[in-house]
């Protein structure tokens, strides 16, 4: 049974910093593309951040120089750091396992962004 958890959101401050982990379990970690994606509200669902299985990278321009996708393939957890968060940020996140024709995703956690 494929599962992704995440893990980290809460209420932060503007400016302050928050990091995300999404541990999965269920797949050959180390071959799935992993992405973040959120959903503000009133908001559709939009791609934040996606790490390839090589290591590349690739932002949203909205979190560009602020978020940062990283992995770590033996713990089978992708994390992204979330600094200078601004109101806007304010989400529920949620991580991506892609390979192939198959994507599994998470439940989610809550990031507030407010003062």
């Amino acid at each position: 049974q494929v599962q992704l958890v995440e893990s980290g959101g809460g209420l932060v401050q503007p400016g302050g910093s928050l990091t995300l982990s999404c541990v999965a379990s269920g797949i050959t970690f180390r071959l799935y593309a992993m992405a973040w994606y959120r959903q503000g509200p009133g908001k559709q669902r939009e791609l934040v951040a996606i790490i390839t299985t090589g290591g590349s990278t690739n932002y949203a321009d909205s979190v560009k120089g602020r978020f940062t996708i990283s992995r770590d393939n033996d713990k089978s957890t992708i994390y992204l750091r979330m600094n200078s968060l601004k109101l806007e940020d304010t989400g529920d996140y949620s991580c991506k396992a892609v390979l192939m024709g198959n994507q599994y995703w998470g439940q989610g956690t809550q990031v507030t962004v407010s003062s």
